[in-house]
């Protein structure tokens, strides 16, 4: 009796344990934090879509308690949700509405919060494929929450480096809410749908440049990049396949000058230069990420005989 009864004790205990554990554990598909401090929350309203949570994280040194309203299509590991000091805890929201917590031991209005569901414009969202190089097109696809054909869709793309979207084109649903658009990124972009003041979530496409390596003459090759930005100053890398080790090694560095071939909105730039490097060798010429920078990926040219 004595050890069925110990067994029982240890038994509970580990399922305390687990809760604690759960309590604390962040959700990995939280779209929005929430932190609880001294003074109270921050922020005190966030905007989520319906299947979202909100990761509430408790930087105070004591426990805080998030207590909804309604819980109505709320779903937290605990009601009303306790966050103890140092903890995290998170709350996914399966419906639409405006739902409103406290906390009941806190004063003043910071103690106050909101969390604004909407339900989200497209269901699906896809961007194929998702690396490109410069100059190939990308599919984006998906469809409407609302599955009705007819209506218009704003796609809209930010680019790198800008800070609001643009418009791309219009798009009409059609069966089951479904659209399709093809877009020729310049470099890495975002891309969402926008229809009556809803705007869906974003997905993005990553863009290497395209390098175009010829032989020009004996011991002579020339080097074309082509993207959305100039590569001027930047270095390219010229390589060769050693067979013994079957790697690609260095052979030298290539300085990239502006040229006028390319045509709006592609940029070319290019060098000429000489290598001593016997023929009927394999060669190719990279484009590091440093060199590249933060807008596109690092890329490597044809494979051609020296």
């Amino acid at each position: 009796m004595r050890r069925l009864l110990l067994l029982l004790l240890a038994v509970a205990s580990l399922a305390a344990a687990g809760a604690v554990a759960d309590l604390a554990r962040p959700a990995a598909t939280a779209s929005q934090t929430v932190t609880i401090g001294k003074t109270g929350y921050k922020p005190t309203s966030v905007s989520i879509q319906t299947g979202d949570a909100v990761l509430f994280s408790n930087t105070d040194t004591v426990a805080h308690t998030v207590d909804f309203k309604s819980t109505t299509g709320v779903k937290c590991p605990a009601t009303p949700l306790v966050v103890q000091a140092g903890q995290s805890a998170s709350c996914t929201f399966a419906s639409a509405g405006k739902f409103n917590f406290t906390d009941p031991a806190g004063k003043g209005k910071n103690f106050r919060g909101t969390v604004n569901v909407a339900t989200p414009l497209a269901t699906t969202l896809a961007v194929a494929p998702k690396t490109a190089p410069y100059g190939r097109k990308v599919t984006l696809s998906g469809a409407l929450a609302s599955k009705l054909s007819g209506q218009q869709l704003q796609v809209l793309a930010l680019q790198c480096g800008a800070t609001t979207p643009t418009k791309l084109a219009s798009v009409t649903t059609t069966t089951g809410g479904a659209f399709t658009y093809q877009a020729q990124p310049l470099k890495a972009t975002q891309y969402s749908v926008q229809s009556k003041g809803l705007t869906s979530v974003a997905v993005g496409v990553s863009v290497m440049p395209r390098l175009r390596l010829g032989k020009t003459g004996k011991h002579k090759f020339s080097l074309h990049v082509s993207a959305g930005d100039s590569f001027a100053g930047k270095y390219a890398t010229f390589q060769r396949y050693r067979s013994s080790t079957k790697r690609w090694v260095n052979v030298k560095r290539v300085l990239l000058r502006a040229n006028t071939t390319g045509v709006a909105p592609t940029v070319i730039t290019s060098a000429a230069f000489r290598s001593a490097i016997k023929s009927g060798v394999k060669v190719r010429a990279t484009l590091g990420a440093k060199q590249v920078g933060s807008c596109y990926l690092a890329a490597r040219s044809n494979t051609i005989r020296s």
